[in-house]
């Protein structure tokens, strides 16, 4: 039997999905496959190790994994025979396991670090590696990557912290963007604090809301559009879901409409789409997924122009939700794979990566 560690929680301003996320996964692993370990990490950033997965309910997200700061534990951060094992350091009592499935959103969690300390521990993890994770969690880079490889990007500005802070004249930001505007975190998910802009006056407290999560933001032209997502699921030859669509009820689809509220957005899937937009949304899913280094799993968002029917790359997600109501597991579960295979394969594809980098040798010889 294999034991698989679900890792959840997380220094993130998305931590709360997490376990969320986390509580979905653990009710569909395979329990006659996998001894499942659950371990916590809090939102200051210490991992604990639990002694049994438990979900209980929640007001706001229904059901949650329950996080126990219990004890003190060290993280192995070196190979251990292709474990990754932990230590509770008054007992000395360790925990090992064969594989790792990140159930983790956002800042420390899906950005390349916590990937890098999975590589220096050498053991098999669910996702996307160092390069594609980072690469995937900032729009900036992952939208000029994207747009390099020639799949349509919304137009869009960068700020940094340092450069609002020494210069607030807002007319230089928005010059060839105009209102109404969207201002986005670079490095966040879950659309934490996404915001949008309708004019002047409110432009400078959306700016200084959003620092509060990064100190790189996106300032990015609103267009008209259907926000369309297509799952990738793979390795080195990804597939790509049917598309579905989302309808959001709030005024665009927010953190809120994504989590808190039950009727925030209507999932369509699948979406109601020309065949050959379909077929062309589909194939730039799998080109910005392979562009962008991603491994295992990816969503891929995008956007479609109402009055045109011209597509844009929006965002990409390499841990995304998990939750009974989250738009990757079903797009899957629509075109074919239910949620309790679709777990299997992606602990599947982390054992197939991590064979694949075992080839590799660090010592170098002439031989």
């Amino acid at each position: 039997m294999i034991n698989i560690a679900i890792l959840y929680g997380g220094k993130s301003g998305e931590h709360n999905v997490s376990l969320c996320s986390a509580a979905s996964v653990v009710s569909g692993l395979d329990k006659a496959k996998y001894n499942i370990i659950a371990i916590g990490v809090a939102k200051n950033g210490k991992w604990h190790v639990q002694e049994k997965p438990v979900i209980v309910d929640d007001a706001d997200f229904g059901k949650i994994l329950k996080l126990d700061e219990n004890g003190s534990w060290n993280v192995s951060h070196y190979e251990s025979g292709g474990r990754l094992v932990l230590t509770e350091t008054e007992t000395l009592r360790s925990v090992s396991v064969d594989a790792v499935f990140p159930v983790m959103h956002g800042t420390n969690c899906e950005d390349g670090r916590l990937q890098g300390m999975l590589e220096l521990s050498a053991v098999p993890y669910v996702g996307a590696g160092v390069t594609g994770s980072a690469v995937g969690m900032d729009k900036d880079i992952s939208k000029r990557l994207v747009r390099d490889c020639g799949i349509p990007v919304v137009p869009w500005k960068t700020l940094t912290y340092t450069e609002w802070k020494n210069n607030k004249d807002t007319g230089a930001l928005i010059e060839g963007i105009g209102f109404p505007l969207f201002v986005k975190p670079c490095r966040a998910g879950s659309s934490v604090g996404v915001g949008k802009v309708k004019g002047e006056a409110e432009l400078a407290p959306a700016l200084d809301f959003a620092f509060r999560f990064d100190n790189k933001l996106l300032i990015e032209r609103s267009v008209t559009v259907r926000e369309i997502e297509c799952a990738v699921l793979g390795n080195e030859n990804p597939s790509s879901s049917c598309i579905g669509e989302i309808i959001p009820s709030h005024e665009f689809y927010s953190y809120e409409a994504k989590y808190i509220d039950s009727n925030g957005a209507a999932l369509v899937i699948p979406a109601e789409l020309d065949a050959e937009l379909e077929k062309s949304i589909r194939a730039a899913a799998l080109k910005a997924f392979k562009a962008l280094n991603c491994a295992g799993l990816a969503r891929v968002d995008f956007f479609v122009e109402k009055n045109t029917g011209n597509f844009y790359f929006n965002e990409i997600n390499t841990i995304p939700g998990f939750t009974s109501i989250s738009m990757y597991p079903k797009l899957w579960e629509k075109s074919g794979l239910a949620y309790s295979e679709l777990l299997d394969r992606l602990i599947e594809l982390a054992f197939e990566r991590h064979a694949l980098k075992k080839r590799i040798t660090t010592e170098f010889t002439n031989d």
